[in-house]
């Protein structure tokens, strides 16, 4: 979810009058019933409420001889949790971060890391981490349309995934915005993919639809490639053994975490098929790669490691 995002961040300050709706929907979702996501239920079909509600007075102002009078938001923003359409006077809404540490014992937490340890796993481009249950077949469209809420346990015990959680929430937590990964790490290799997934993780029952009793709900994950922490435009190796600082964005979200989940994040060095392996061998282009460039290496994530969290009061 970037191009409209950024879209709007590009707008901003430039267009007279600028609106930007965020909807829990697969690609094109708003055209269909909204009523579902995978296993997600909303209260309501979240993609009529928008039509009704926002799209179609919209239009009306616009195009109808004798336009009725109407206030469209700055943004209408639909907040998974509490399953809420806001009104927002704009996007995003956090004002502040609150830094989530990656810390040793696969444990998360707001209190600051302790120690510079690591934690190391070895990522072999011969098995890698598949993005849904195997067998994976694209042209099972259903799969495809509802993959970014699949349940993230089938991975979290991979032997080449990182796992970090915090302890039940007591309190709401709040997002609204683009977390921000600052990811301290080292490969072996000479270039290497960092995947990192924020999760929210359901209670281990959940009385009114027990099928998400223990769910990871991926809320935020996105895939950086090594080669391209300076620059986009010239990539270099990743020099070997050697702590290197990633910082990248996730994709926004309007998301609260509710008392009696946790917050996880998963940390892994593939994502396949859906993006091409790295062969964790500097090539000038990897489409051009060998089978030999194809290498394992052993990956080291810091316990400096944190996710600054757009929170909202």
């Amino acid at each position: 979810m970037y191009g409209g995002v950024a879209t709007y961040e590009a707008l901003k300050g430039k267009a007279t009058s600028l609106s930007l709706v965020l909807g829990p929907w697969r690609h094109s979702g708003m055209n269909y019933d909204g009523s579902t996501l995978g296993p997600l239920k909303f209260d309501v079909d979240t993609a009529l409420a928008f039509r009704r509600d926002v799209m179609k007075p919209f239009l009306d102002s616009h195009l109808k001889d004798q336009p009725p009078r109407v206030t469209t938001p700055a943004a209408f923003v639909y907040e998974t949790g509490t399953d809420t359409w806001r009104r927002l006077p704009r996007w995003p809404m956090a004002t502040a971060t609150r830094t989530l540490a990656l810390l040793a014992n696969q444990r998360a937490s707001f209190e600051p890391a302790k120690d510079a340890g690591y934690d190391e796993y070895v990522a072999d481009p011969a098995k890698p981490v598949p993005y849904l249950p195997r067998p994976v077949r694209f042209e099972d469209t259903d799969a495809w349309k509802r993959w970014l809420v699949t349940d993230q346990r089938f991975v979290a015990d991979r032997p080449d995934v990182l796992v970090y959680t915090t302890d039940k929430l007591t309190a709401p937590v709040k997002l609204a915005g683009a977390p921000q990964v600052k990811l301290f790490a080292s490969t072996s290799g000479s270039d290497a993919d960092w995947v990192v997934k924020l999760i929210d993780v359901y209670p281990d029952e959940v009385s009114a639809q027990p099928e998400l009793g223990g769910y990871q709900l991926g809320i935020a994950m996105d895939i950086f490639r090594g080669r391209y922490r300076d620059s986009f435009e010239h990539p270099t190796a990743i020099p070997a053994n050697e702590t290197v600082r990633y910082h990248f964005a996730l994709p926004s979200v309007d998301h609260v975490f509710l008392p009696g989940h946790r917050i996880m994040v998963q940390i892994q060095s593939s994502w396949f098929p859906l993006y091409d392996r790295n062969p964790q061998t500097f090539v000038d282009n990897i489409f051009f790669a060998k089978p030999a460039d194809y290498r394992k290496a052993t990956q080291r994530v810091f316990h400096t490691s944190a996710i600054d969290l757009p929170v909202v009061p």
